[in-house]
């Protein structure tokens, strides 16, 4: 297999039961690692950035196509996909296939109370243990909206938003939260992405945002769990009253 091949990027279409197809960003593997790993990494990480939850129709993974774009035989994409069945993120339908697995919106509420306690711990445990240069490393994440508004480039400010959100959680130097929380990840970004948009959430987010640094930058320990607890609170709240795609 090229240099090239390995570097290029592909963009594997994955077909849904109606609609428009949902497209995973896939790339063939380095046969120099596990290959079973690698497709596990690349699967799990394509999820996560594809949007699950712009319809609600039914996402199936075709094993054959994915085999074909990572450049591997189906052992290893077959043995990397029950590997994220049995995390949750995939099932499996007798004599229909293999299927994204999305979660309802009371099981999406949860995933943001439980994300909600747990990186408002991460926060309190920065405020205890992350570097100045660390959490002054916040503030620059929204440099590119001090003249605008975050609604002006919502897709660029929700990147920035989850990007801010994974920060302190890696702030806070625990690895059994980080690890934690990265299993949440995939359903709780996607939520995420599809409400900052919506009744000024960005606008509304950046100020919380800046309140957050400020508690950290103080090492305010208690402020700064309440405040980040009450902002993943408030999106549980929006994601209830709004979000009745979900269900």
């Amino acid at each position: 297999m090229s240099s090239e091949l390995q570097t290029e990027s592909v963009a594997t279409v994955i077909g849904n039961e109606a609609g428009a197809p949902l497209t995973l960003a896939l790339q063939p593997i380095n046969a120099t690692a596990s290959l079973r790993d690698q497709a596990y990494t690349m699967l799990r990480q394509a999820i996560a950035d594809a949007d699950i939850y712009r319809s609600r129709d039914e996402i199936r993974l075709d094993e054959r196509v994915l085999s074909e774009t990572l450049g591997v035989s189906r052992t290893p994409v077959r043995e990397a996909m029950t590997l994220l069945e049995q995390e949750g993120f995939l099932r499996t339908v007798p004599r229909r296939g293999i299927y994204i697995q999305r979660k309802t919106k009371k099981e999406i509420v949860d995933m943001i109370y439980m994300w909600a306690a747990l990186e408002s711990m991460a926060a309190r445990l920065a405020t205890l243990r992350a570097s100045d240069e660390d959490i002054a490393a916040l503030r620059h994440m929204f440099d590119n909206f001090r003249d605008t508004t975050p609604a002006e480039h919502i897709e660029e400010y929700s990147d920035a938003n989850i990007a801010f959100h994974q920060s302190i959680v890696r702030l806070s130097q625990s690895q059994i939260i980080v690890d934690t929380m990265n299993n949440l990840f995939v359903h709780v970004r996607a939520i995420r992405k599809m409400t900052i948009a919506q009744s000024d959430r960005a606008s509304r987010s950046i100020v919380d945002h800046m309140r957050i640094i400020e508690a950290l930058e103080k090492r305010d320990t208690e402020l700064a769990e309440s405040l980040v607890r009450q902002h993943s609170v408030e999106l549980a709240a929006f994601v209830e009253a709004n979000c009745d795609f979900l269900d």
